[in-house]
């Protein structure tokens, strides 16, 4: 197929035949995507500011102890230093989990609905969204790098 002189290039074009209602569907499983890929930034968020958190305690600890109060510089480093954050799992845990499991298992469904419904092709709600709200020829609203507009 021919590259347009204007508008999307080949790969964010809809293929004949696709209709609204399918890139629609496609659209709203990527968005959810997206959701899921800021939630997957926040448990890496989680796990790096409980795993910094755990090692304050070591200062925390030792300040206690400096100040005389062994008996909470102990109860902080018996009970809460190192401590699993949910049963039985550090937060590492609970990324690998959340990553083998249901992350993966969500990128990998919507890349099979794209490779059956449109081959692979990805963002065409946006794309198509991107064509209806762009001026065509105005400066910064060029269709895609280096069509001049």
């Amino acid at each position: 197929m021919a590259q347009q002189a204007d508008g999307p290039d080949e790969a964010h074009r809809r293929p004949a035949g696709v209709g609204d209602a399918t890139v629609a569907a496609l659209g709203k499983l990527s968005e959810a995507l997206e959701t899921v890929e800021r939630a997957r930034g926040h448990l890496y968020s989680l796990h790096q500011l409980i795993g910094h958190a755990d090692l304050m305690l070591d200062d925390a600890v030792e300040l206690f102890r400096t100040a005389g109060h062994d008996e909470i510089a102990d109860r902080v480093s018996r009970d809460l230093l190192g401590r699993n954050v949910i049963a039985g799992r550090w937060t590492f845990q609970i990324v690998e989990d959340f990553d083998d499991g249901y992350y993966a298992l969500f990128r990998e469904l919507d890349r099979r609905a794209r490779d059956e419904l449109v081959g692979g092709r990805r963002h065409l709600y946006e794309a198509e969204m991107k064509e209806r709200r762009r001026t065509p020829g105005r400066p910064g609203h060029e269709a895609r790098p280096g069509t001049g507009g």
